[in-house]
């Protein structure tokens, strides 16, 4: 450590008084070298011009030096890029090195801001993995629009192993095809799976409890593992996910390029196996793929029948005799206008069944954005497709005991149209529910009202409908039924 004290004394006993080095040194108990430091360096500041400074050693050229300018060109166009992701570019250039010349190189030019300590929470193999989702903008070069990509991402906590897939929406059922998807991938379940607080799983928070939502617990069940979630405000929870989303961006979305969504899957695939699995973890100083040949014979075994994701609801068919469903019209046999049948959406594929249970037609999802409304087409009906006067009664006393007296009154009461008036009225099942149409006309009976569209509009006033829009239908005239008698 530099002492001035000891620097002019030295100065001082040399060059006013004339002693020796020899003598300073046994005077003062210091080195002979260092008094001969001192006498140099204070002669170099006093006498030595600038011109005559001592020269620089010459620095021999680095293996990183040709591609200097490369590196530069790259951050200034990827700015947040990984050292991993920058050293790969440089093998594929011819680069030689190692990746930790590379990575001091980088330490040295980027500015690095102020970080908070995160206490990294480590769990045993096969206890823990998390999901979640996230959205990047991304330019194909195929069309050079800019589309917004949703990433599904499951990791596997021990290992860090980590399936991703490209997903088109948020939806519960894609939650558990993907996450179906990764037990399969991972080849076993953990015991415990944590998301954060999106509506698929949890459905509010009662307590500092979360309630999970009930058909995620029945998914967790059929698969026997404990769902959990982070507490809302607290996203480092789930902090293994969120880096590894981190990563993602930084060393596979940056200074890649994609043709279109095809070409992003199979790249990301790629990347995947040839990258993300056997790079050195920063954390674990490992390979994830390594740590997961640990790991995987303390994950749960798969069941034999995988979980049922489909959508199972109930439809009424239409006067166009088929089923609507998110803006397309399925068709269906005809004979089963107006009946109430059950549907089941798996992926790709809409089933319709009967009333008892048999299938009655099957047709694959409509394509997004299809122009053609309708999926399927109709038998070559020699007119459009309509049922028999007795068929329409029968399904109008089918709805109630109540509605034989109601059809008796209305022929009464309208001899020249009542057939077009109980079609209406049967009509009324594509938009509302029984219940609703059936106090309707106790109504109309209560006031010897005997015009469907009276009933109707009393619905539209005290009802709430099916769907968020109407469906319309056009009845025939009275002279087309005067032709059918």
């Amino acid at each position: 450590m530099k002492d001035e004290s000891i620097d002019n004394m030295v100065v001082t006993l040399h060059l006013q008084k004339g002693w020796s080095i020899r003598r300073i040194s046994r005077d003062l108990d210091i080195s002979r070298k260092r008094i001969r430091r001192i006498l140099v360096s204070n002669a170099i500041l006093r006498d030595t011009t600038p011109q005559d400074q001592i020269p620089l050693k010459k620095r021999r050229p680095g293996k990183l030096d040709p591609y200097k300018e490369f590196i530069t060109e790259l951050l200034d166009k990827h700015n947040k890029i990984t050292g991993q992701r920058v050293y790969e570019l440089l093998k594929e250039k011819g680069f030689k090195g190692e990746i930790s010349i590379v990575r001091d190189y980088l330490r040295g030019i980027r500015q690095v801001g102020s970080k908070t300590p995160i206490r990294m929470v480590e769990t045993d193999p096969g206890q823990l993995a998390a999901h979640d989702w996230s959205d990047y903008n991304i330019t194909f070069t195929s069309t050079g629009k800019t589309e917004q990509v949703t990433f599904f991402s499951y990791i596997l906590c021990y290992s860090r192993r980590q399936y991703i897939n490209i997903v088109d929406d948020k939806k519960q059922q894609t939650l558990f095809r993907e996450l179906i998807a990764a037990f399969i991938y991972t080849d076993g379940v953990p015991l415990g799976v944590r998301g954060d607080n999106q509506k698929a799983c949890v459905d509010r928070w009662e307590l500092g409890k979360p309630v999970f939502n009930r058909k995620y617990l029945e998914f967790a069940t059929h698969y026997r593992f404990r769902p959990l979630t982070i507490t809302p405000g607290k996203p480092v929870e789930n902090l293994k996910i969120e880096r590894q989303f981190w990563y993602l961006e930084q060393n596979f979305l940056n200074g890649r390029e994609f043709k279109d969504r095809e070409d992003l899957k199979s790249q990301l695939q790629m990347w995947l196996r040839q990258v993300n699995d056997v790079r050195i973890h920063g954390t674990t100083k490992k390979r994830p793929i390594d740590m997961f040949i640990q790991e995987q014979a303390y994950l749960q075994p798969l069941p034999v029948n995988h979980y049922d994701t489909s959508v199972v609801t109930q439809k009424v068919v239409n006067q166009e005799s088929c089923i609507y469903w998110e803006g397309y019209q399925y068709v269906v046999p005809e004979k089963y206008m107006f009946e109430l049948c059950p549907l089941r959406i798996t992926e790709n594929q809409l089933m319709v069944y009967s009333p008892l249970g048999e299938q009655i037609a099957c047709h694959p999802l409509a394509e997004k954005n299809r122009k053609e409304r309708y999926v399927g087409y109709h038998q070559k009906p020699s007119k459009k497709p309509d049922l028999a006067i007795a068929d329409v009664i029968l399904r109008l006393e089918n709805m109630s005991p109540e509605m034989g007296e109601y059809i008796e009154h209305l022929k009464r009461h309208k001899p020249g149209s009542w057939r077009h008036h109980l079609r209406s009225l049967l009509a009324l099942k594509v938009n509302y529910r029984v219940e609703d149409i059936l106090i309707a006309i106790r109504r109309a009976w209560q006031y010897k009202v005997f015009e469907s569209g009276t009933i109707e509009r009393f619905l539209e006033n005290n009802s709430e409908p099916r769907y968020s829009i109407k469906l319309s239908f056009k009845p025939k005239t009275n002279n087309d039924y005067e032709q059918q008698k």
